[in-house]
């Protein structure tokens, strides 16, 4: 689903914990696990816990793990008018969308820059949307102003969300509900989990196979732990989930795709379909159609560097003439390529794979490639 703006450990420490904070259904349960908890988007979240974030990253890649993802929005777009009124918000074919099916889609603003990402499913009388935690006081607000009228617009606060993620959680949740196992990617059911009614996709931001689970708030705990009961069932934090999306080659709103960025620099172009690239329609289109049919400026790629050094967000990348070309958007270690990886916005005239680039790190010229992503394979559940 869509994904909450997580950053590596390094950059939480500088924020203030003083700050009021909202607690997710699962706080005390984190703190009980020995999470070590930090401020992200109004919400105190675990970032890791006592395994460590390279232990959670490679037993999710190996086996399943549960992400608590409560502080992200869940909003219901309700009525008769509910797709042509989202529609024209953004470039999704949401007509063509069969029910309890999901579509990853983006807000677009008039200067064709992306509001923030989310995704939508079609559900009986309507959509329902999960959209980003950093966002969705913004996003609410948007919808509100812009098709509230057209819509009932109904926001959700009495549920958790949890992220069961891994190659062996179809196993896990199988034990509970055998129906899990039919359900392909990006499709949504409803599943009795320990006797509880729970609202669960086959989808996820790792890169691996899994399921995002809307659990009601006063029954997340007893659910979780039950989960975590099972053996192959382990917890994660933010930044696991940070390095494992970055090794899928996944964006992340506020790093790699923002206001600033349009949909075709940032390589998703497959999240516009045909129907729409077609008609437009939406916020921007007259700068995104173009793009499409002349080429962006510049795109979004896959950086590895030489070495162990990890390139962090913002450092310049070069050309062979130190000419700077391009930026770094998201960068650290991934546990399961075993080294450095980046992900960074470079002209277009760089963008081929193998193209031998400069990263300039405090002075320093550090010889790096551009590799096509994703730099771990994933693993949805397709059928």
């Amino acid at each position: 689903m869509a994904r909450c703006r997580c950053v590596l450990p390094y950059v939480f420490w500088s924020l203030v914990m003083s700050e009021d904070l909202k607690k997710t259904p699962l706080y005390d349960l984190h703190v009980e696990l020995g999470a070590k908890m930090v401020p992200f988007a109004g919400y105190s979240m675990p970032v890791q816990y006592p395994a460590g974030i390279m232990t959670e990253h490679k037993h999710t890649r190996a086996s399943a793990a549960i992400f608590d993802v409560s502080h992200m929005g869940i909003v219901r777009l309700m009525g008769d008018n509910a797709i042509p009124a989202l529609e024209s918000l953004l470039p999704a074919d949401l007509e063509n969308l069969a029910e309890n099916s999901i579509r990853y889609s983006f807000f677009t603003n008039d200067e064709g820059g992306i509001l923030d990402d989310l995704m939508i499913t079609k559900v009986p009388g309507g959509l329902s949307l999960v959209i980003n935690a950093a966002c969705k006081d913004a996003d609410i607000a948007h919808i509100k102003s812009k098709i509230g009228d057209q819509v009932d617009v109904e926001v959700e606060y009495d549920n958790a969300l949890i992220a069961l993620q891994g190659p062996k959680s179809v196993d896990v949740l199988a034990r509970f509900d055998a129906r899990c196992a039919d359900m392909k990617f990006m499709t949504f059911m409803t599943l009795e989990i320990d006797g509880v009614s729970c609202q669960v996709s086959r989808s996820g931001y790792t890169g691996e196979d899994g399921y995002e689970i809307a659990i009601p708030a006063e029954k997340a705990v007893a659910i979780v732990r039950r989960l975590l009961d099972e053996p192959e069932v382990e917890v994660a934090g933010l930044g696991a989930r940070d390095s494992l999306r970055m090794e899928a080659g996944l964006c992340l709103y506020g790093n790699d795709i923002d206001t600033t960025t349009t949909p075709i620099e940032a390589g998703l172009l497959w999240a516009i379909q045909k129907r729409r690239r077609a008609d437009g329609g939406f916020p921007g289109d007259d700068i995104i159609l173009k793009q499409i049919a002349d080429g962006a400026p510049r795109r979004l790629v896959g950086i590895l560097p030489e070495g162990r050094a990890p390139l962090r967000p913002g450092v310049e990348i070069a050309n062979a003439d130190g000419e700077v070309v391009g930026k770094v958007t998201s960068g650290g270690f991934g546990p399961s390529v075993g080294g450095p990886i980046a992900i960074a916005y470079v002209a277009s005239d760089y963008k081929a794979p193998d193209t031998a680039l400069n990263a300039l790190v405090r002075g320093k010229e550090m010889p790096c490639k551009v590799v096509k992503m994703p730099f771990e394979q994933k693993s949805y559940f397709r059928g």
